[in-house]
């Protein structure tokens, strides 16, 4: 056999191996389930017709519960939105990056690029990434989402309360006439719009609506159509847009081979009253580690793996996603780094538990709370008198509840059962040792003046 017909032979070899090469890849990135995450923004527990409201209807949300599972005990990473976001974005806790409070328009300061986010975990396996909505982890561009791993981002980029409120499509401003009425309509329209754009290929879907959070705005057809004014008005909008993006993603012939979780960022924001939203039986709301803050309505379905009807009564947390996701993907977690979250898949495919049953609760950089198994104590708080920001809290003295029987924290068990509250104080304070020394604070606003948000002016609310 003369030279060049080895050498064809040869060539014709590689070019098969490296066409089945292709092939199994690809087989093999098909196989992967896409990853719808639905956020709302200071939605309460008390807000969903799944988790107990009767003034509310939200059929779609609701069915996502029926069809796949809800947790009943699901905490935020802080009471908070800015930490609350990076907490689910890592799989780490926010006093890890100095993120201790809420990101401004003059902040200049984000998330640390160095944080490695879902999005740049599922790249790793060929993921495309995007974000439709609120980002608030940083507005300058170095901390935008086209630097944090997604491929896509269309959206306001901090609260819809804020000064300067603009649409933004990946690094760049694309118009600042928003007409909020339409925020949840056009947040849907983008979803959609990327669930047709990448369905060929595997895909995380990050979606963070502005709303519930005030100022509140509903579409025409939305405004008057529920049962507990404005506020019930946008959450059955956001209701609507879940139902949208199922029916673009069976649409698409997409569903049974996608994982769509819905939760929200923190409580509610009570001191705003009947724009506020309700924690049902939980005490307190945003800004505070009483279970009405931290405790979010979190549903999840995937069609055909999870178990219908499925009702997981154990914690978790925003933090547990990250390690989910690298777990269901294969993807390896970073090494250089502490995660603090745990990997749920065995809750969520009913096959295992989560590895630990016990959780810190931090605002900001004081440690106030932990909770192990049904028990739950917090340290002594001076009180807050109230403000046009927050709402007022009587002070008290340490307390100790037992969860389960006492949702609404409003029994405390402390007098009688004072061994098992110091045990449990010694154990809070040995795992807040243990995450080593903290950095500080980033800065977050000039303005501390004006109360913890800045708002619009009057003719622009």
């Amino acid at each position: 056999m003369n030279t060049n017909v080895i050498f064809r032979i040869i060539l014709l070899i590689a070019f098969f191996t490296s066409c089945t090469d292709t092939k199994v890849d690809e087989t093999i990135k098909r196989s992967y389930p896409n990853i719808v995450f639905i956020f709302a923004d200071d939605l309460g527990y008390g807000d969903l017709g799944c988790f107990g409201a009767t003034d509310i209807n939200t059929p779609n949300i609701n069915a996502m519960a029926n069809e796949g599972v809800k947790f009943t005990d699901f905490y935020s990473a802080s009471p908070v939105c800015s930490p609350s976001r990076a907490g689910l974005l890592t799989g780490r806790l926010p006093q890890r990056m100095g993120i201790n409070g809420v990101f401004f328009p003059d902040s200049y300061t984000g998330m640390p690029e160095s944080e490695v986010t879902i999005a740049e975990l599922l790249k790793t396996k060929g993921y495309t990434s995007g974000v439709v909505g609120k980002w608030h982890l940083g507005h300058r561009e170095k901390y935008l989402p086209l630097q944090q791993g997604f491929d896509s981002y269309f959206g306001i980029p901090y609260s819809n309360d804020m000064s300067s409120v603009v649409y933004m499509r990946d690094n760049e401003v694309e118009t600042t006439k928003v007409d909020q009425h339409y925020t949840t309509q056009t947040y849907t329209k983008e979803a959609i719009g990327f669930i047709e754009k990448n369905k060929e290929n595997p895909f995380y879907l990050y979606v963070a609506h502005s709303m519930p959070h005030v100022p509140l705005y509903a579409s025409s057809s939305f405004e008057g159509k529920s049962n507990r004014g404005l506020y019930g008005d946008v959450v059955e909008e956001i209701d609507w847009s879940v139902g949208q993006i199922i029916k673009a993603l069976k649409t698409s012939d997409l569903l049974e081979n996608t994982l769509i979780v819905f939760s929200s960022d923190n409580g509610p924001w009570l001191v705003m009253k009947d724009h506020g939203g309700s924690a049902g039986e939980l005490r307190e709301g945003k800004q505070y580690t009483f279970d009405g803050g931290m405790r979010v309505p979190t549903v999840a379905m995937w069609k055909g793996k999870i178990k219908p009807n499925t009702v997981v009564v154990e914690m978790a947390s925003q933090m547990d996603w990250f390690p989910t996701f690298a777990n269901m993907v294969d993807a390896k977690i970073p090494e250089d780094r502490e995660i603090d979250g745990k990997d749920i898949s065995g809750v969520l495919f009913n096959n295992g538990k989560r590895a630990s049953n016990d959780y810190l609760f931090l605002d900001g950089e004081k440690l106030e709370a932990y909770r192990k198994g049904d028990w739950k104590v917090k340290l002594p708080y001076k009180g807050y008198s109230g403000s046009r920001w927050k709402s007022a809290v009587a002070k008290h003295d340490t307390l100790l509840f037992n969860i389960k029987q006492d949702p609404g924290e409003k029994n405390n068990l402390y007098i009688t059962h004072k061994e098992l509250a110091k045990t449990l104080i010694e154990e809070m304070h040995a795992k807040y040792k243990a995450l080593g020394e903290l950095p500080p604070s980033l800065f977050l606003t000039r303005d501390a003046d004006k109360g913890h948000f800045i708002y619009l002016n009057s003719s622009e609310k």
